[in-house]
């Protein structure tokens, strides 16, 4: 591996260069047994990360563990064994379902990770390179191989780029010292389930000369300083090992040219403008080994996107999936153990993720799903969600997470049900919340968007939002503008309602 040595390394870059993030893998029973207040600093804030754990300042020694789950599919027995894990920790257990498709463990203790590592082990479960300058978790289509129209099951080609770069979850130290994080999508269906134009590298469905195959996007992200939508790369190909060769291919023309001198200037999008798209694109040809085809004149995502909550027939007669809405995904310890016994005695013991923070459980035959629908947990993880709650996203926000500025999960529900209770809506609004310019709520593919701020009010500093519209997702996909800044969290209410009668067709029930 060939890294291009900077002139100036920012503080990041050094810490990496002294020993990189993955090396803390062989430490983890020596920190258990000192514990987290006798390690060093730069293990404990950030090579952590290197295996999915992470030290959160405002609940100190109590840890946030986040998992891969690639295409966003555990099954029955992966979940009871993290229901059992954050069971153990009593009311600061909880769990969270991301908008990357994939599930964070919360309350976790430094001493108990080589236990939890076993446990993962022994089930097919890991959490290494999820955080950090590493590939996060890998999406696709939550549909994948049940879906009555989708065009490519994703699952089996995200299972070996996930593979690919960590080797097979033992850990990758080819792919653990990226300039920063970079995200990959696979979608396999026409309604960009994945959000495409968000990720550093997406394949997206499209025929060329009668063939299906993959066009290839590359760039998107969102930073504090900096959110860009992914640009066409000019590249299809087959869905078959190319898909993990040209991931790799781009990944390592990233890890070794990428900027390491500016964090603020290390997403792959700054790379590709300082080269431009067309030596980008010669670099990751020669880097891929052969020539690469240019891309289809279009590609396939021709609907709207769709939130697969309800009941929907599977391709496979005679069986159904029920999606289930998770209220800003929020999970305790009692949810994941019936969701796991819901998948056994209903479905064939799968359950499946999805990036709004929502649940489905396929494989349920015709003669069961009302039953399914009878049963407790129904009444709260609901498939006929109020219009707002349904579409509602939400950052993990002030409670666990150091960078939010304001709370936003309990507030972003509760002000949704407020909405809900004063308004009818005639279709879901999507609403999404988050706590600090970091966007891991993603605002700027939302109907609202909200990201979190602080401002002045009376004299006194408050929590607060800048207010973003217009995202779109499927079709036609776009990111949205901040259109107001600077509205006090206490007031919000007044000002989503006249957002919603004026945009979306809201009206009073009064």
């Amino acid at each position: 591996m060939t890294i291009a040595a900077p002139k100036k390394l920012n503080k990041f870059e050094k810490f990496k260069a002294e020993k990189d993030g993955l090396e803390v893998k062989a430490q983890l029973k020596h920190f258990a047994e000192i514990g987290w207040e006798a390690m060093e600093k730069d293990d404990l804030e950030h090579r952590l990360k290197w295996v999915g754990v992470f030290y959160r300042p405002v609940t100190p020694g109590k840890f946030m563990l986040r998992m891969r789950t690639p295409n966003g599919i555990l099954n029955s027995t992966h979940m009871r064994v993290l229901a059992e894990i954050v069971q153990r920790y009593g009311e600061d257990g909880s769990a969270d379902i991301t908008t990357r498709q994939n599930i964070q463990l919360r309350g976790i203790r430094i001493e108990d990770i080589p236990d939890i590592f076993d446990r993962f082990e022994q089930v097919g479960l890991t959490s290494v390179q999820s955080g950090m300058d590493n590939v996060r978790n890998i999406t696709g289509s939550p549909m994948a191989g049940i879906g009555a129209d989708e065009l490519i099951d994703t699952r089996e080609l995200v299972q070996k780029v996930q593979d690919m770069i960590t080797k097979q979850s033992q850990g990758n130290f080819e792919f653990t010292n990226l300039p920063r994080k970079f995200n990959i999508a696979i979608e396999g269906g026409r309604d960009n389930s994945v959000h495409a134009e968000i990720n550093d590298i997406a394949f997206v469905p499209a025929y060329k000369d009668g063939e299906l195959g993959f066009n290839v996007v590359v760039g998107g992200f969102f930073s504090a300083k900096r959110c860009e939508a992914a640009v066409p790369l000019d590249v299809w190909v087959l869905p078959n090992d190319d898909v993990v060769n040209l991931s790799r291919a781009i990944l390592e023309v990233y890890r070794d040219h990428g900027s390491r001198a500016n964090r603020q200037k290390s997403r792959m999008m700054w790379l590709i403008d300082e080269w431009g798209i067309d030596k980008f694109r010669e670099m990751v040809d020669n880097q891929f080994g052969r020539s690469l085809k240019t891309a289809a004149e279009k590609d396939e995502i021709d609907w709207d996107k769709r939130d697969h909550i309800g009941v929907n027939q599977q391709k496979q007669p005679g069986l159904n999936y029920v999606g289930m809405n998770v209220p800003v995904g929020r999970l305790q310890a009692q949810d994941m153990f019936d969701l796991a016994q819901l998948a056994d005695v209903y479905g064939s013991g799968e359950i499946r993720l999805t990036v709004e923070e929502n649940v489905i459980i396929p494989n349920i035959p015709d003669s069961r799903w009302q039953s399914f629908l009878a049963e407790p947990l129904l009444t709260r993880f609901s498939i006929t969600p109020a219009p707002l709650t349904r579409s509602l996203v939400s950052c993990t926000g002030a409670q666990f997470c150091n960078f939010a500025l304001i709370e936003t999960k309990q507030r972003a529900l509760a002000l949704a049900q407020t909405l809900e209770a004063e308004l009818e809506l005639s279709k879901p609004v999507r609403i999404h919340w988050t706590g600090c310019p970091n966007s891991c709520g993603q605002p700027q593919v939302a109907d609202i968007g909200l990201m979190g701020t602080k401002i002045r009010k009376d004299g006194k500093t408050v929590e607060g939002v800048d207010i973003f519209m217009g995202g779109k997702v499927g079709k036609d996909a776009q990111l949205g503008k901040c259109v107001q800044k600077g509205i006090p969290c206490e007031d919000l209410v007044p000002v989503l309602r006249n957002l919603l009668i004026e945009n979306f067709g809201a009206k009073p029930k009064n």
